[in-house]
């Protein structure tokens, strides 16, 4: 059973899970390797199933990355059909039409006007991971705000602007992560935005991600209510009646609003950080699923 995890060049020593995971899946006597998406001289032909893992930098490289996973003919999970819709999140419309509770969300494409800023609101490109090129603005700082989605749209990206929800503040966000359809573990994430500014960034690596991010306690292991595990199954079921399956691992990111309800901030199906440091046998389960896939699927035990 040969698999390759697929992920990037640049990997911060803080978010190798993927270490993690191939140790995992040799135990269970798979020939497992990881490779940049886009490494040259990589057969991705050979493999039984490629896992499209830690590509981070999808985000900077959008059209590129998808001709890659266009061309990959080996399996790969999750599906490239999903893939390619949770990569841009203008997929939250299309889970809001079918029902699904989500943050209320407005879409600026490119040359559009920017909406009138007359609450506090969180902006970021639809197209976009680790809190690069986002804010939170209030009436205030509208031309900040302004700036920003200005700015987006000059990168041909379209920006999303989202009403800031204050109850991150106090609770921060619950993510739900599900393995093969179930729930694994649960993590809260802590408050990365402060009032009035995009976020800061950090400089010297590739990604260019929110300094928050590299915050050991910005993310813990925590514990889910019943209305949040819900939220999460009717996700996970919205893909399966989409996609005909259920993914091989999501993250469902959460929120409550203003009136206590849990609602949908990202569904990540393409490359979350799962936090296995903070989930001991959250990297085993993932490990079995991929193998438990590509057994189904007819590949060498």
């Amino acid at each position: 059973m040969r698999i390759a995890i697929a992920s990037f060049r640049g990997m911060p020593a803080e978010f190798r899970d993927d270490d993690l995971l191939l140790e995992c899946l040799s135990a269970r006597g798979a020939d497992a390797v990881a490779h940049p998406w886009d490494a040259g001289g990589v057969d991705w032909e050979s493999f039984d199933l490629v896992v499209a893992r830690s590509v981070w930098d999808y985000v900077l490289r959008h059209e590129e990355f998808l001709a890659w996973l266009a061309s990959v003919q080996a399996p790969v999970e999750n599906a490239p059909e999903l893939i390619r819709w949770n990569s841009d999140k203008r997929y939250l419309a299309d889970l809001q039409e079918a029902g699904v509770p989500v943050v209320p969300t407005v879409f600026v494409a490119p040359g559009e006007r920017a909406p009138p800023i007359e609450r506090e609101v969180v902006i970021k490109p639809s197209i976009s991971a680790g809190a690069r090129q986002t804010g939170r603005f209030g009436p205030c700082s509208a031309a900040a705000a302004t700036d920003l989605i200005e700015r987006i749209g000059a990168d041909d990206r379209t920006a999303m602007v989202q009403p800031f929800l204050a109850a991150v503040e106090e609770h921060g966000e619950t993510a739900v992560v599900m393995i093969d359809g179930r729930l694994s573990h649960v993590l809260r994430k802590g408050t990365m935005l402060r009032a009035d500014e995009t976020a800061p960034v950090r400089l010297d690596d590739e990604l260019g991600v929110a300094e928050a991010m590299y915050d050991p306690e910005l993310v813990l292991r925590s514990t889910a209510e019943d209305d949040e595990l819900e939220l999460a199954e009717q996700l996970i079921e919205e893909v399966r009646r989409r996609f005909g399956k259920a993914p091989l691992y999501a993250r469902v990111d959460m929120l409550r609003d203003e009136g206590g309800a849990p609602v949908l901030l990202e569904l990540e199906a393409v490359e979350p950080n799962l936090y296995f440091g903070q989930a001991p046998g959250a990297a085993e389960r993932l490990a079995d699923a991929i193998v438990a896939r590509v057994s189904a699927a007819g590949g060498t035990p």
